[in-house]
């Protein structure tokens, strides 16, 4: 041909291009046909004896990598090792949320009012209110799942309030979704679940308000805030309210016993003990802080606990008010003043120290007294008042009711 017929190129070992010959395999298909992956034969085993010699690094190279994934890909897909270590890499707060009404822990009055709803087929407009980390999203879905069966993921619209609250939301796509036809049961309707629904705008509030009415037939709404009186009265009157409250120590703690036995987490009782302490009827925050704690020093105690929490150690607040209460305000204070240089605020110092005092062995007008003043102080440093002062002005006050109390 042309100018550059007489150029040589290395394609290979040898020097010069080879011509790719058809390969003949031993069972005379065109295609290979390779056996399980275990009995996989040597590479020139699959080649004819003629054709051994004249196949090039190239074809054997290619061949050696598709061999080599043919027989990786089944075992990885079926390797349990791989799904167990993606399960492991899911948050256990995800992973062990309940699906059903039945599973959900605590707020007894307000599962059976659920389960009621399941049962009957009808729901009307919900507000879920209460604390973080009580089951309100959790009821919600599991609600909705055992509504709606198979049909949940076309019939459900799950919007977080928080980042999507202006009033185009309410105007695009919520809108959008309620006008779109699903087919359902008979006596079953589509579900919005709006989450962190009082911090919408009042603006967006009102037109929910009007889209509540016009969609009433085919949508039912549902909303999860932590306080009710951050939603409008029109949408109020429109809806049921369920209320939740903070789980109690022992629900927390039965749930906590559960999953470390299904993680086998090592502890011991003082370290759940100590989970249960930091959550404060948080269920959400309780599991986080047992997975971190395991992931961190992989043993639960108190001291792992604590340290992970970032949370003052209730023994140094203990060891506080034993002072105020001996008396001994010089001590009291000092021990108050490690905990502050450690970098706490005085808002945790002050919630540990209202959580002890309400838990401690002292006569009950005197804890009366020490809670009222322990409220105040947490007044005045929410109003940005100095905190050291505060603080120190606290323990001082908690002496004098200590004398005023012996003086009686």
């Amino acid at each position: 041909g042309g100018g550059g017929g007489g150029r040589k190129k290395n394609g290979g070992p040898g020097g010069r291009v080879p011509q790719l010959q058809p390969i003949k395999f031993r069972h005379g298909r065109s295609t290979p046909l390779l056996p399980p992956p275990s009995l996989n034969p040597p590479l020139e085993n699959c080649l004819a004896p003629s054709e051994q010699s004249t196949c090039s690094w190239v074809t054997k190279r290619f061949l050696r990598r598709n061999v080599l994934e043919m027989a990786i890909a089944p075992a990885s897909a079926s390797n349990p090792a791989t799904s167990a270590a993606k399960d492991y890499d899911l948050p256990w707060v995800e992973k062990y949320r309940p699906h059903k009404i039945a599973d959900i822990v605590g707020n007894e009055d307000a599962v059976c009012r659920l389960q009621v709803i399941a049962r009957d087929g009808n729901m009307p407009n919900l507000i879920f209110a209460g604390p973080p980390g009580t089951g309100k999203t959790t009821s919600i879905l599991a609600l909705a799942h055992e509504l709606l069966g198979a049909n949940f993921k076309e019939a459900v619209l799950e919007l977080n309030a928080s980042d999507d609250r202006g009033i185009d939301v309410v105007r695009n796509k919520i809108k959008m979704f309620a006008q779109k036809k699903v087919t359902l049961p008979p006596g079953r309707h589509k579900i919005i679940l709006l989450d962190e629904a009082d911090s919408m705008t009042s603006g967006a509030q009102q037109a929910l308000r009007r889209t509540m009415e016009i969609y009433s037939n085919t949508t039912r709404f549902a909303l999860a805030c932590n306080t009710s009186a951050k939603i409008i009265e029109p949408i109020q009157s429109r809806c049921a309210i369920v209320r939740f409250s903070r789980l109690s120590d022992r629900d927390i703690l039965d749930r906590l016993l559960r999953v470390v036995q299904a993680e086998n987490v090592p502890y011991i009782p003082e370290g759940l003990e100590a989970v249960v302490f930091t959550a404060d009827g948080d269920m959400r925050q309780a599991l986080n802080n047992l997975q971190a704690t395991f992931s961190g020093f992989q043993f639960v105690n108190q001291e792992n606990v604590f340290k992970v929490c970032d949370q003052p150690h209730p023994l140094h607040v203990i060891n506080i008010i034993r002072h105020t209460t001996g008396g001994n305000i010089d001590e009291a204070y000092t021990g108050l003043k490690q905990l502050y240089d450690l970098g706490y605020s005085a808002s945790d110092i002050i919630t540990t120290l209202f959580r002890v005092v309400k838990n401690y062995d002292m006569p009950e007008y005197l804890k009366l007294e020490y809670l009222k003043e322990v409220g105040f102080a947490h007044m005045r440093i929410a109003d940005g008042v100095g905190t050291i002062l505060q603080l120190s002005g606290l323990l001082a006050k908690l002496c004098i009711i200590r004398d005023e109390a012996k003086a009686v």
